[in-house]
């Protein structure tokens, strides 16, 4: 059987209290939280996060295919898939394709990969922006969540196995968001939850029809979509009983699109136990339902990154910084020059280095080189280094300083050097950090971000960030 056999969810750092939308413009925002995707960070580099945690689910397994969803891509006219290939360091034969354009490439990207007959990777990832005082603002949120689905193995056992599904689609004007466009555009609400309602009830009807069981077998009901009012018609009207309906955590998350199903989903199996009866449906341009029974791999301890414990922690964001992240808000820039376009043929020359952030270990003395070197720098060594990825290897803050006058949408900049374990120095920034706390001697993890876009062009690299519980 195929189903997921490792998963996991990335939740960005920040968070926007919806207090301080309502404090700075003046209307009713709601209650809670959303979570925000930091200055350095979109839809490709939470990919790369959420992949990198799913990966290691299942160190026996690499990947035969990549499918990356979203609805907000870094690049059009350009495969975003390619980038997470390359920071996950996958073998040039395994094909990257992106499911760009909607919330429901999501349910598209997972059908595809449980359905390959090799080892495939699903990324959903999304940034949910709106207009100032708008809903989408409000209601939003930016999260990234990535599948493992191959076939069930002793290295490498199913987890949840896909027992049915049903699918609906028809046409009409539900939203959208024209080439160039900042922000979506939605029709009135009570016209989504119009069409959906009917769309969700029978997709529903037919898995649960193919799966040979009544709504009120399922343990566990994930309904999600755009439209808060039609996900909790459907939910209501699906007949599975109420303590099934899972939250969907609008209010410490908020609705993360394109990822927000699989999130969800992920959330569920985080906690989930064998045996278990699990409907998924998503509401996008139609309606996609799987169901889903987990095995007694689900009996195993989940790892420390799980869904609940990202929410727990996180820091607040300012509602001024959030604006100037996201584009609404120019504030005065920084006295030094603005940075240059990336070229492309030294980014091609060194993928292996910017992008999966591989090193070199000399085979004559051990010495750990980052970057990457032909020449030796203790021995003198030549053309004697193995190659060596560090973008799981811990470090520790040897030294920092503070920069308030280098180009970043969200000064200062930190700038630290950081040893290895097991060798190695590196200077680079420290992001999803507070400048007043940042000391020497606490342990940090590299993480995949985007350094700034310049020219269209935006120039991925790696930063280091403190390691948390």
């Amino acid at each position: 059987m195929n189903g997921i056999v490792a998963y996991a969810a990335y939740l960005p750092y920040f968070r926007l209290d919806r207090k301080a939308i309502a404090a700075a413009l003046g209307q009713p925002a709601g209650k809670g939280t959303r979570a925000v995707a930091s200055y350095d960070e979109d839809t490709t580099s939470m990919g790369v996060e959420a992949a990198r945690a799913a990966l290691r689910g299942a160190p026996a397994l690499r990947p035969a295919g990549l499918y990356f969803a979203t609805a907000a891509p870094g690049y059009l006219d350009k495969t975003n898939a390619t980038a997470i290939h390359a920071a996950l360091d996958l073998d040039p034969a395994t094909a990257a394709f992106d499911m760009l354009g909607s919330v429901r490439s999501g349910a598209g990207a997972l059908r595809a990969a449980v359905d390959a007959a090799r080892p495939t990777l699903a990324v959903l990832s999304d940034i949910r922006t709106g207009l100032p005082g708008g809903a989408d603002e409000r209601e939003g949120g930016d999260a990234a969540v990535a599948f493992l689905c191959a076939e069930d193995s002793a290295e490498a056992p199913v987890l949840a196995e896909p027992i049915a599904w049903g699918h609906t689609t028809a046409e009409f004007l539900d939203r959208w968001r024209q080439p160039g466009a900042a922000t979506s555009r939605q029709w009135e609400e009570r016209f989504g939850e119009h069409a959906y309602a009917p769309l969700g009830e029978a997709a529903v009807t037919e898995a649960l029809k193919q799966a040979g069981i009544t709504a009120q077998a399922l343990d566990r009901l994930i309904v999600a979509g755009p439209h808060a009012r039609a996900c909790k018609r459907v939910a209501a009207s699906v007949g599975a009983p109420p303590a099934a309906v899972a939250d969907d955590l609008g209010a410490v998350i908020g609705n993360t699109g394109t990822a927000h199903a699989g999130l969800l989903l992920a959330d569920t199996l985080d906690r989930a136990a064998p045996d278990q009866l699990i409907a998924v449906v998503s509401l996008a341009d139609g309606c996609d339902v799987t169901i889903w029974r987990t095995s007694a791999a689900c009996a195993s301890p989940r790892a420390n990154g799980t869904v609940a414990r990202q929410i727990a922690g996180g820091a607040g964001v300012p509602y001024a910084a959030f604006l100037t992240w996201r584009g609404f808000l120019d504030r005065e820039p920084p006295r030094r020059p603005d940075p240059e376009r990336p070229a492309a043929p030294p980014s091609f020359r060194r993928e292996a280095w910017k992008f999966a952030f591989t090193g070199s270990r000399c085979q004559a003395c051990g010495a750990r080189h980052v970057p990457p070197q032909r020449v030796c720098l203790k021995c003198h060594a030549v053309d004697r280094m193995a190659p060596e990825r560090l973008s799981d290897v811990p470090a520790v803050i040897a030294t920092f300083t503070v920069d308030r006058l280098a180009y970043s949408l969200s000064p200062p900049v930190v700038a630290a050097v950081i040893d290895f374990e097991g060798g190695g120095r590196f200077q680079c920034e420290l992001t999803d950090v507070d400048p007043a706390a940042v000391a020497i001697g606490p342990r940090g993890e590299m993480t995949f971000r985007r350094l700034f876009t310049a020219g269209g062009v935006h120039n991925y690299f790696w930063k280091a960030k403190p390691r948390r519980p």
